[in-house]
């Protein structure tokens, strides 16, 4: 349908451009152009849009808005001042929620049934790992949904009913999603166009929000237990009156057993939830652009590559990777009890100092084998990957993108750092970890962006059948030989035995020794893919879980103020969390194509 006007628009200025031709002319172009929509075969079937960036345009601007609105009912809900409450942001949530469960619905009964509407699907798009992390986070999400409904029912006479029913339905969200993105991230969409990206755009908008309430609720329940070790109940309440919001929940008496550990359990569990509304997010926006898409299979090469974990490998990068991560875990439950359960300032310099000095070896580790990596890429000639691919485009972006919190917490703390006076041991040792952060970040997305763009290997099964017919050949050519030639004559020539007896040991070494010296190139990007995944995971794991320095050091919290800093952290530490997450993913991917 779009090819025809465009071919009858070049006709009529080509029969303008050529006022000299004649009538015989006329008629051959008005043959040949009847002729050509017949011979032009496509390589793949035209689409049947009119026009594919106005449907995007529509639903990224709906996408926008409730972004907006989302964002502004969160922020608004977070202090006390303004006349926006918590079971508002819920509500909101609640509504859109409920929306997207029902267009899931339409999706998986309606649309995805319709004749030709799956024409083909895209092999990069959801890969097994990441789906296989969203069900985990996913899990987590739903212990999470459990915990606060019974904190929440602990005391329903005096809350507002949306607080029971806002996880109650959350809950309902995650399995709906989940079920709906394995079975579907693949899918490239032909029917329906314009629903299903506006479905989408909700689903991800939806995503988003609900990621931005669970930050902006574990920041406030960060501050107020930290107003809560320094200050009286009676001063944290008429704090909480003037400041920030306080959760409705605060209000009612919350003095069992059951209703505390109900109570601490959800709030360990946010971090899952905001991973899972996260990886959620990225696998739509997949499904999103993959939408009205038509995949040439000429071009779009399936590597089916299978995961083998203690196969082809010397085990130092698991090995260490363990070692960081144990240690990672010590760290940070001496950190918790020293720092947030003590107000020794003492024990609070020891565990700062050692948080530093643990973070400062990991990180230098890291820098150091991702420069490795890039240059055993040098040595490792293989082909790049220069096809289109929305996964790809989409983990780049996401690495480039997340990475920028981090860097942005370091660049203040390198700034309050130099320009303050008192300087001592642990300002010297926050400035080493803030470089080492900008390195390890900077050479962690060199290798790994590098690293998705590198072709699977392929020649591993051609190289081992070659391998082993080239030695039965070899031997058993050998063998002939020594049996058709006896000791005392020979029945070659004398100028061709020599030569063909040299030649056997040659080729057959270079044959055994070849594909060897390409394997430890492999086996060693393999090594540093995997002590990088450990790594990466516990440096999400401390953060993630309480182990924040950035609140507990006073360096850059006095030069900033008490109001700046705090909030430049909860801004930026969320991408920096996510960043470590998402890189794991990624890590996981180079391995396997390595």
């Amino acid at each position: 349908m779009t090819e025809e006007p465009v071919r009858k628009d070049s006709e009529i200025r080509r029969s303008n451009s050529s006022m000299g031709c004649g009538h015989k002319d006329d008629k051959a172009s008005l043959a040949l152009s009847q002729i050509a929509p017949y011979s032009h075969q496509p390589s793949a079937p035209a689409s049947k849009e009119v026009w594919k960036k106005g449907g995007r345009m529509f639903s990224i601007l709906l996408a926008v808005h409730l972004a907006l609105l989302a964002c502004t009912l969160v922020s608004s809900g977070a202090f006390e001042k303004i006349a926006v409450h918590d079971y508002d942001v819920f509500f909101l949530l609640t509504v859109m929620m409920l929306i997207v469960i029902i267009w899931i619905i339409f999706y998986l009964v309606s649309t995805a049934r319709c004749p030709d509407a799956i024409l083909c699907r895209d092999s990069h798009a959801g890969p097994i790992w990441l789906r296989g992390g969203l069900i985990l986070f996913a899990i987590f999400s739903l212990v999470m949904d459990v915990f606060k409904i019974g904190y929440y029912s602990s005391f329903y006479s005096c809350l507002s009913a949306i607080k029971i029913i806002y996880p109650i339905v959350q809950a309902i969200f995650v399995v709906v999603q989940t079920y709906f993105l394995w079975i579907s991230a693949k899918d490239c969409v032909h029917v329906h166009l314009n629903v299903t990206r506006c479905g989408l755009m909700l689903t991800l908008t939806t995503n988003l929000a609900v990621w931005m309430s669970a930050v902006t609720d574990e920041s406030v329940h960060k501050a107020h237990s930290k107003l809560k070790k320094n200050v009286t109940d009676d001063l944290l309440r008429w704090l909480l009156k003037v400041g920030m919001r306080s959760s409705s929940a605060e209000v009612c008496n919350c003095n069992s057993q059951i209703c505390q550990i109900f109570k601490n359990g959800y709030f360990w569990l946010y971090p899952f939830n905001i991973e899972y509304s996260l990886f959620a997010s990225a696998m739509v926006y997949v499904m999103w652009k993959n939408v009205g898409r038509f995949i040439d299979h000429h071009s779009h090469h399936i590597h089916r590559l299978k995961f083998r974990l203690f196969r082809r490998t010397f085990f130092v990068g698991i090995v260490l990777g363990l070692i960081i991560l144990v240690s990672g875990l010590g760290v940070l439950i001496v950190y918790e009890v020293q720092v947030n359960s003590s107000t020794e300032s003492s024990k609070k310099s020891q565990a700062l100092t050692m948080y530093y000095i643990f973070n400062i070896v990991c990180l230098g580790l890291m820098s150091l084998v991702c420069i490795g990596g890039s240059v055993i890429y040098r040595f490792d000639k293989r082909d790049m990957d220069r096809h289109k691919n929305p996964t790809r485009t989409l983990d780049v972006a996401l690495l480039m993108g997340a990475a920028l919190g981090q860097y942005a917490i370091s660049y203040y703390s390198i700034v309050a750092i130099v320009a303050s006076t008192p300087r001592d041991a642990i300002s010297a040792l926050n400035l080493t970890y803030a470089l080492l952060m900008i390195a390890q970040h900077t050479f962690q997305n060199i290798f790994i962006i590098e690293g998705l763009h590198r072709q699977p290997p392929k020649e591993d099964h051609k190289h081992g059948s070659r391998q082993k017919d080239l030695c039965g050949l070899t031997f058993v050519n050998v063998s002939a030989v020594s049996l058709r030639v006896p000791d005392g004559g020979s029945t070659l020539a004398p100028s061709t035995a020599p030569s063909a007896e040299a030649s056997l040991p040659s080729d057959l070494v270079r044959s055994l020794t070849a594909p060897k010296r390409m394997n430890w190139r492999r086996k060693c990007l393999r090594e540093i893919s995997m002590f990088l995944l450990l790594s990466n995971i516990i440096l999400w794991i401390m953060p993630a879980f309480g182990a924040r320095p950035h609140f507990d050091n006073d360096t850059e919290l006095n030069f900033y103020g008490d109001s700046m800093w705090p909030a430049i952290v909860d801004i930026c530490l969320p991408f920096g969390i996510f960043y470590r997450m998402h890189a794991v993913a990624s890590l996981l991917e180079v391995y396997i194509m390595s």
